[in-house]
């Protein structure tokens, strides 16, 4: 099964949060509040979006930062991901 967004909605897979300590020993970050980072999976075609033209600005393999509270959370074949607004994403990494 595949997600296809519709309208301005992006589709995200959460990255893995992980905190490195200072002397390099990798925790895995289980009982952290999950990281605002995401992988880029799907983008919808954009179109007008309560009356104003909406151009995607993200493309599928982007790592963007986005709201702390936004989206809705799906999962689908064992996989989670978010689906979010594109005006939720606050920056893309470089």
């Amino acid at each position: 099964m595949k997600l296809v967004p519709l309208a301005d909605r992006v589709v995200l897979k959460q990255l893995v949060a992980e905190e490195t300590t200072k002397s390099g020993i990798v925790l895995p970050g289980q009982n952290k509040e999950k990281p605002q980072q995401a992988e880029v999976v799907a983008v919808g075609p954009g179109g007008v979006v309560d009356g104003k033209e909406v151009k995607m600005e993200v493309k599928v393999g982007d790592q963007v930062i986005y709201s702390k509270y936004a989206g809705t959370d799906v999962k689908v074949e064992e996989e989670e991901y978010i689906i979010v607004k594109q005006n939720d994403i606050l920056a893309v990494i470089q």
